[in-house]
């Protein structure tokens, strides 16, 4: 394997499985020293440990990004370390799936606090940094096709991948010039512990997490396109393309058409579901 980031430094959020340890083992892989930062300090340490085995480079973090003061003190701790951080991979995120009305007060505000604020929390510790650290860096953002056409019963999650994918755009625009690149990473359905602990926060959310269960892809095809978009001036990377090119075409030609769309996939995602738990009640 090519080892084109030897002597680089990376910094993941949300390391401790899923996109985010993948992308942690694929860049230390590629000869990255890795900073793996996760709020569960026991996953980080494993993912830590296993790339250390491989014969990797890696220190690990536990912080929650939607604390500012916890991810000031990553920031210090990191830049204390390694002084020149190459790139910034702000993945940590929540999921919660389920009618809108159900949510409380403090589900939105914790889905809006991990997702949106998370990245911002990174990048406004991370950056001013990186801008002054004389060489070129990039800054990853875990969006989603959720962040580039709605999805029903992800109403939450949808608005924090929307914001991630403009909030990437606009800097990307203001400091590209500036040597610091931004890419929004666009998934589709992906099949990690977020699925699982979404449907435990959130009743009447089957319907979605069936499908991801049956059809999601695996979180090292995101780490792959992650890892690849480093350098380029890609500022929207799709991952599994064949499911997430055509919806948001769309959506981008005909918003309206795009709704009947999207009810006619609701009315056959909730006739799939009731078919396969009742196929797994008969043959379990």
């Amino acid at each position: 394997m090519s080892r084109r980031f030897d002597g680089k430094v990376v910094v993941v959020t949300g390391a401790a499985s899923g996109i985010g340890a993948a992308t942690a083992r694929l860049f230390a892989a590629h000869g990255a020293k890795v900073h793996v930062c996760d709020i569960n300090a026991t996953g980080a340490t494993s993912v830590c440990d296993q790339i250390i085995r491989a014969g990797g480079e890696a220190v690990a973090h536990a912080v929650d990004v939607a604390d500012p003061r916890a991810m000031e003190a990553l920031a210090a701790d990191v830049f204390a370390i390694d002084p020149i951080i190459d790139v910034l991979h702000n993945n940590a995120g929540i999921g919660w799936a389920g009618p809108a009305e159900n949510m409380t007060i403090q589900d939105w505000r914790r889905v809006v606090d991990v997702n949106l604020n998370g990245v911002v929390n990174g990048i406004h510790y991370f950056l001013p940094r990186m801008l002054a650290q004389g060489r070129h860096a990039h800054v990853l953002n875990t969006a989603s096709s959720a962040g580039l056409f709605p999805i029903p019963y992800l109403s939450a999650y949808t608005a924090t991948k929307f914001g991630i994918v403009g909030l990437t755009q606009a800097l990307n625009a203001e400091l590209a010039a500036r040597g610091v690149r931004f890419t929004a990473i666009c998934p589709g359905a992906v099949d990690t512990p977020i699925i699982g602990n979404t449907a435990k926060a959130s009743q009447g959310s089957e319907r979605i997490t069936d499908l991801v269960h049956r059809f999601g892809r695996r979180p090292e095809a995101v780490a792959k396109a992650a890892v690849d978009a480093v350098g380029s001036r890609k500022v929207i990377v799709t991952v599994h393309a064949e499911a997430v090119l055509p919806p948001w075409w769309l959506h981008r030609l005909t918003p309206a058409g795009f709704q009947l769309a999207e009810r006619a996939a609701l009315r056959f995602a909730s006739r799939a579901g009731a078919v396969y738990r009742a196929s797994l009640g008969r043959h379990g």
